[in-house]
């Protein structure tokens, strides 16, 4: 029996950011328009594996996702054990941009979820004229921590049991279970306190209701898309960080959560499609 590859092509690099190098991992898939994934806080590009194998997108966008520093199979930097990790608004920008730099991608669509989501954002306000299009799965301009952090990262509890346990919350209770598990597999399996130090990010660093409506959604087209069952980014927060950026487009997500791309892959389909309709005939 012939076995049958999946259309991913994985490799490493190094990538060189503000005098740091990291060994990076990637995969892309299909040809066409630039679209960039970026996946969630403490979890690793594998969320974005149903859109890398779906001709539907790939026929039309080349797809790219890779694992950010200290996540998935990309490494930490050189001496990561002297130093504690942890994400911030400026360090994520320049990872994303020297990315982008790196692989030459001209005007790419840029697709991030949760922490991913958050940093589209802030990149659209610093540089519209870059990108093509933004889109925001489960992303807000302000945002509260619901539980405390350091249950993530402490010597007498399993870090990624409790990082499971905290975001299956998120999912909604009509995802496929195969794909709920899935999705909080990538989260048992991360390092010790990185997604402690992406929430960093996520919740205290990334904050930008006061300037989020400077955002020029006639330069970069901006859509936010939310899950109904999201209790981290709620609808109530997407819709009132569109009321504040003109222009953009909300998008309520029924029957989803927090991991749209990879807790129910079908549904999130017949949301996402007409987006890249409108972003590729725009």
């Amino acid at each position: 029996m012939a076995i049958e590859f999946e259309p991913i092509t994985g490799k490493y690099f190094t990538l060189e950011v503000a005098g740091t190098s990291y060994r990076i991992y990637m995969e892309e898939s299909g040809s066409g328009i630039p679209l960039l994934c970026l996946h969630t806080a403490g979890s690793d590009a594998r969320q974005f594996r149903h859109i890398l194998c779906d001709r539907d997108i790939t026929s039309r966008f080349r797809v790219i996702a890779f694992d950010m520093p200290w996540h998935g199979k990309s490494n930490p930097p050189d001496h990561f054990h002297t130093t504690e990790y942890k994400l911030t608004v400026d360090g994520y920008k320049r990872i994303v941009t020297a990315f982008i730099a790196a692989l030459g991608l001209d005007k790419p669509v840029v697709m991030g979820c949760s922490m991913g989501g958050r940093i589209v954002c802030h990149l659209a306000l610093e540089n519209p004229l870059q990108y093509r299009a933004m889109i925001a799965l489960e992303g807000a301009d302000n945002l509260s921590p619901y539980y405390d952090l350091d249950w993530l990262h402490r010597p007498d509890v399993h870090g990624g049991e409790i990082q499971a346990a905290f975001v299956s919350s998120q999912v909604a209770p009509q995802s496929p279970s195969h794909f709920r598990h899935e999705t909080l597999w990538h989260y048992m399996q991360g390092g010790p306190g990185i997604f402690k130090g992406d929430l960093h990010f996520y919740w205290l660093d990334g904050d930008f209701d006061k300037v989020s409506g400077k955002i020029d959604t006639s330069l970069c087209p901006l859509y936010l898309m939310s899950g109904e069952y999201d209790c981290s980014c709620t609808p109530e927060r997407m819709f009132a960080t569109a009321k504040r950026i003109k222009g953009s487009k909300p998008i309520l997500m029924e029957g989803m959560g927090h991991f749209p791309m990879s807790e129910n892959p079908v549904l999130f389909k017949q949301y996402l499609l007409p987006v890249l309709a409108d972003i590729a005939d725009g």
